[in-house]
């Protein structure tokens, strides 16, 4: 458990890129990565992380269920209380019929009792008529709330209430003896409407365990669908979620949710140890956002969950999808999707250094444990710059078609390097520099080890070129040049 509530709890790149065809003898392959940054497909999929149980496994095993989850895609919900957040009918809408297509079980939306116009909106999502997705609204343990929420046409109500004493002493006010009167109450109203019902307590993690255990179990034998576990302040690391996640998986036989807040960092981790110990439910928002620093991010348990079970993933989800739903957040939300973004940011499957360029285009597995190809994704590998390797830049003669031996490979990588120490080099530059040191070998112009020649020519076919510290391009950075996928500018 997280320390009780009154106790203080201590808490520029500048590359280019280029897709590459990689060679995988011993993997299975699907189509070609595309050059020169258009959208394509990656072939090569890493196999998934095995790890050895021994003869008999460990307990926790048969309680896992990392291969046998659902989403409750909370952006919606959680999303609309990220401080940029204002998403009119028309854009929840959108996103709505999108996370219907990627295929997550649940969404939830904002409590129709926030205001009339959040109530419209339930209504209207509500009638949509989605094909896959249920949809739940999530509420105070309230009874006039619950009496709003069954109204709107929703799949289930999702109730929730602070259990710890913080919350009890600074929000609501209330005992556990009223708090366990009331979820009754709301409970028993909402299963006589024929709908889902999940109770929550809020703030779990710095609540007693003796109270938590008492109102789950309570709740669960008067038949709610789920029991939800949330660490509201994001103070929990992966070992309490387990436990506590374990603990309740032996005193209630509902489901059970999950909801982590990523204040410390750790709501991909702990989402992932909830499954572990048998939680059922995960909730996720598009990239992460929510109240302060948002919740487990949607791409990054998907992350997470592919290299756990990447058959379970990919039958039940588009995958495909994710970068354009995260696009759309983003844009509404007014923010940047982070490079360094689970999947879908544009150094997801960007490679640079030469060891392992070298390694990724003999067989991807080496340096990438997910496979861009599953998310519509293409792999790159940079180099423009003084890391580059020369089997790097030998994929990419042989993608331009140009016939040059190893050590003319090798020659051509030394000046790219030599001019990438004064600055990085663009796609444009590269393929002009190898396209003049072919001209010039197959001319007879120029021979293997004869720089200054190399330098004449290049000076005479690229005049406009500056390598002086001072020419740095203000976009020569991946992030302003293109995103992962995009063709180059």
């Amino acid at each position: 458990m997280c320390p009780p509530a009154d106790e203080p709890i201590n808490a520029g790149i500048d590359q280019e890129m280029v897709a590459v065809e990689t060679n995988t003898p011993h993997i299975s392959t699907s189509s070609a990565s595309q050059v020169n940054g258009t959208a394509g497909t990656a072939e090569a999929q890493p196999p998934a992380v095995k790890t050895h149980k021994g003869l008999y496994g460990r307990a926790s095993d048969f309680l896992s269920n990392t291969s046998n989850w659902k989403i409750i895609e909370s952006t919606l919900r959680e999303g609309e209380q990220f401080a940029n957040a204002f998403f009119t009918l028309e854009t929840k809408i959108k996103i709505a019929k999108m996370l219907d297509e990627f295929g997550v079980e649940y969404i939830e939306l904002t409590s129709p009792a926030a205001s009339p116009e959040s109530r419209a909106h339930c209504e209207a999502i509500c009638n949509l008529g989605l094909k896959r997705t249920k949809i739940l609204t999530h509420i105070r343990c309230h009874m006039d709330d619950a009496r709003l929420a069954v109204e709107t046409g929703v799949d289930g109500v999702d109730v929730v209430i602070g259990t710890s004493s913080f919350l009890r002493e600074h929000s609501h006010g209330k005992d556990m003896t009223w708090i366990t009167k009331t979820a009754i109450e709301v409970i028993e109203f909402v299963k006589s409407k024929g709908i889902e019902i999940r109770f929550s307590s809020e703030d779990s993690f710095r609540s007693e365990l003796v109270d938590l255990l008492s109102i789950y179990r309570t709740v669960d034998k008067i038949g709610v669908n789920r029991v939800g576990v949330a660490d509201t302040v994001g103070c929990a690391d992966a070992r309490q979620v387990y436990e506590l996640v374990r603990t309740l998986r032996g005193v209630v036989s509902c489901d059970i949710e999950t909801h982590f807040h990523n204040d410390t960092g750790c709501a991909i981790a702990n989402a992932y140890a909830a499954l572990e110990a048998g939680a059922t439910h995960v909730d996720t928002s598009i990239l992460g956002i929510g109240e302060r620093n948002g919740i487990t991010p949607l791409g990054g348990l998907i992350a997470r969950m592919m290299v756990a079970d990447p058959e379970y993933v990919k039958r039940k989800y588009n995958l495909s999808m994710l970068r354009e739903l995260e696009n759309f957040v983003a844009e509404a939300v007014e923010v940047q999707v982070p490079f360094n973004n689970y999947i879908t940011g544009f150094c997801a499957f960007t490679h640079k250094a030469g060891i392992h360029a070298k390694a990724i285009l003999a067989n991807p597995s080496t340096y990438e444990i997910l496979n861009p190809a599953d998310f519509g994704m293409t792999r790159y590998v940079s180099i423009g710059h003084r890391l580059t390797g020369w089997n790097a830049v030998k994929s990419r003669v042989e993608q331009l078609n140009l016939k040059l031996n190893d050590e003319q490979v090798k020659d051509a990588t030394a000046k790219i390097k030599e001019l990438a120490d004064v600055r990085t080099q663009s796609m444009e530059d590269v393929d002009m520099i190898l396209r003049i040191y072919h001209t010039g070998i197959q001319s007879g112009d120029l021979k293997v080890g004869q720089s200054a020649v190399l330098d004449r020519l290049l000076e005479k076919h690229m005049p406009s070129r500056d390598n002086s510290p001072s020419g740095r391009s203000t976009d020569s950075t991946p992030a302003k040049r293109q995103r992962v996928g995009e063709p180059s500018a």
